[in-house]
C-alpha cells in the first residue's frame, strides 16, 4: 500500500512525497489470497499520489509469490556431491603477489606451482581479475608441509599462524596452516577435470562461467564441478536464471545463489545425446568464449557492465556514451543473440516451446513478463516433484553419473562419448553408437580428433588406457594411439 503523508519525520521533502509501507496479514491453514501490487502512481495537484493496484488471487506462497510454492521443491539426488562454495582461508597471510611468489621460488622450485595457485573471488568474475595468488597447503601435515615446501611454510607461519592462534575455533587454531574451509568433501569431484563451472554468490546479474581447474574459488564464488558446456548452457539459460531468482535469497538489492536451494532443487531437462543436446553444448562453449574473447581485447570490461547494457537492450532503454562504448568493446547484442538462442534451445529441451514463444510476447510491459516467469516456475516445480518421486522408486538421473554413482554398471548414456560437432569434419564416418563400449574409427582424422577430445576429458592418461576406452586389448590399436598423441605432442595440441 501507498500513502502520502505530509510533513512526517520521514519525509525530506517540502511536497510531502509518498512512504510505500508494505502490509501482510497471514492467516494459518492452506487457501487462497489476494497479492496486491502498486504498478503505477501519479502525483495529483493536491500533492497526493493516485496508486494503481494489481489484484490477483490464488495461492501465496512463502516468498510471497503467486502460484507454485518454489519453497515446496526437494532436493535430488541427481545433484549431489557436485556443487560447493569456494575455500575460505581464514587468514589473510594465504594470500600472495606474484612478486611475493616468485621470492617464495615460485617458477624456480619444481612443484612449487601445485601449492601457489590462482585466486579468484566474486569481483575477480563480475569486474577486473587481481593478480592475486593462495598458498594452498591442504593434505599435508605440518611436518610434511615444513618438509616438503619450507619457503612456504616460513610464509604461513610468521604470517597466519599469529592470528590462527586467537581464533576460538579449535579446528583452525590446531591446523593452523591449511585454510579454514578448505571444501576437502568437494576437491574429489575436482579431480581429472580441466575446468570447472563458477558464479558469484552475490551478484547484481546471475552468470555462470568456465574456471581452469587450478584456479582456486574464494568463498564468495558457488562452484559446479561440471565440465560439460550443455550444463553451463543450462544454467545460464532464462530457465535456471528465473529458478535461482525465485528460490534463492537476497542481499539488500542483489540476489544470493544458494547451492541448496537454487541449485540442489533444480531439474536438469532429460535429454539423451543427440542434435539437441550438442546445440545446448556448443551454444554455451560460444557464450563462454565470447565474453572471455572480449574481456582480453578490452582489459578494462567487465561482465557487470556488459550485463547491464545488455538489461537496457531487453527493456528498449537507449545507451549512454559509457554504455554504447561497452556495447560495442563487448558486442553485446551478439551476447544477447547468444543468450536468445539458448533459451529456445533449452525451453525445447524441456519440451516447452510454446514457452519459447510465450516469452516474446512477455518482454514488455512487466506484469506479462511476471506471469511468463510464474507459469515457468510452475512446470519447473512440478518436473521437481515428478523427479523426487522417480528417485524414490529408485531412478535417479545422475548429471555425472562416473563420479555420483561409480559403483553402478555403467549404461548406454554413462558410456557414451561427447565429441563436439565442430570436431568432426563434413565428410567424416565417426559415429558413436548406443552402445556399451564407442567404437574406435576407421578414418585416421576421425581418430586424432577423438584422442585430442579424450586427453582434455584426462590429459595423463597412457595409450594403453586410451585403448581400453574401446573393447579388449589391441595392440596395433594402442601403437596407433601412441603415434597419434606423439604427433600431437610435436604440433603443441597436447
Amino acid at each position: 500500500l501507498a500513502y502520502a503523508i505530509p510533513d512526517h519525520p520521514w519525509i525530506d521533502s517540502a511536497d510531502g512525497a509518498a512512504v510505500r509501507i508494505a502490509m501482510t496479514v497471514a492467516a494459518p491453514g492452506k487457501g487462497e489470497g489476494v497479492l496486491e501490487k502498486v504498478i503505477d502512481e501519479r502525483p495529483m495537484d493536491h500533492g497526493e499520489c493516485e496508486v494503481v493496484l494489481s489484484k490477483n488471487i490464488g495461492t501465496i506462497a512463502t516468498n510471497l509469490q503467486l502460484g507454485s510454492d518454489i519453497t515446496s521443491s526437494a532436493v535430488l539426488q541427481a545433484n549431489l556431491k557436485l556443487a560447493s562454495r569456494g575455500v575460505q582461508t581464514i587468514g589473510a597471510g594465504f594470500i600472495v603477489s606474484p612478486q611475493k611468489a616468485s621470492e617464495l621460488g615460485l617458477g624456480k622450485i619444481e612443484g612449487l606451482e601445485k601449492r601457489v595457485r590462482i585466486y579468484r573471488n566474486g569481483k575477480d568474475l563480475t569486474e577486473t581479475p587481481r593478480e592475486s595468488l593462495v598458498i594452498d597447503l591442504f593434505g599435508l601435515t605440518e611436518e610434511q608441509a615444513r618438509g616438503l615446501y619450507p619457503s612456504l611454510y616460513q610464509h604461513i607461519l610468521i604470517n597466519v599462524k599469529p592470528e590462527r592462534e586467537q581464533n576460538k575455533r579449535d579446528s583452525y587454531r590446531i591446523n593452523w596452516w591449511i585454510f579454514g574451509e578448505p571444501r576437502s568433501s568437494f576437491r574429489p569431484a575436482l579431480e581429472g577435470l580441466t575446468r570447472y563451472i563458477a558464479t558469484v554468490e552475490t551478484s547484481k546479474h546471475c552468470f555462470f562461467t568456465f574456471l581452469d581447474q587450478n584456479i582456486l574459488p574464494d568463498n564468495r564464488l558457488v562452484c559446479f564441478a561440471l565440465p560439460d558446456a550443455y550444463h553451463l548452457g543450462i544454467l545460464s539459460s532464462t530457465v535456471h536464471i528465473v529458478w535461482a531468482l525465485g528460490s534463492g535469497g537476497r542481499l539488500e538489492d542483489r540476489p544470493v545463489y544458494n547451492k541448496s536451494r537454487c541449485f540442489d532443487p533444480f531439474p536438469f531437462p532429460a535429454l539423451e545425446e543427440g542434435e539437441l543436446k550438442q546445440r545446448i553444448r556448443d551454444l554455451g562453449e560460444r557464450l563462454d568464449a565470447h565474453r572471455k574473447r572480449q574481456q582480453e581485447l578490452h582489459p578494462t570490461l567487465t561482465l557487470t557492465g556488459m550485463y547491464n547494457v545488455l538489461e537496457k537492450l531487453r527493456a528498449g532503454e537507449p545507451l549512454n556514451a559509457k554504455e554504447k562504448t561497452i556495447h560495442d568493446q563487448g558486442l553485446v547484442t551478439i551476447l544477447q543473440q547468444l543468450h536468445d538462442d539458448l533459451d529456445a534451445a533449452v525451453l525445447e529441451a524441456y519440451g516447452w516451446s510454446d514457452l519459447a514463444i510465450k516469452k516474446q510476447d512477455s518482454q514488455t510491459p512487466d506484469r506479462r513478463k511476471e506471469e511468463w516467469e510464474q507459469e515457468l516456475l510452475s512446470r519447473l516445480v512440478a518436473l521437481n516433484h515428478e523427479r523426487a518421486a522417480e528417485e524414490k522408486r529408485g531412478q535417479i538421473r545422475y548429471l555425472r553419473p562416473d563420479y555420483q554413482n561409480p559403483t553402478a554398471a555403467p549404461t548406454a548414456t554413462q558410456s557414451t562419448l561427447s565429441i563436439p560437432a565442430e570436431s568432426i569434419s563434413s565428410h567424416s564416418t565417426l559415429k558413436i553408437e548406443n552402445s556399451k563400449l564407442p567404437l574406435w574409427p576407421e578414418k585416421l582424422p576421425d581418430q586424432v580428433q577423438l584422442i585430442r577430445h579424450l586427453l582434455q576429458q584426462t590429459p595423463t592418461a597412457t595409450p594403453t588406457e586410451l585403448s581400453d576406452h574401446f573393447g579388449r586389448k589391441n595392440q596395433k590399436r594402442t601403437d596407433q594411439i601412441e603415434a597419434i598423441i606423439e604427433t600431437l605432442k610435436s604440433l603443441g595440441q597436447v
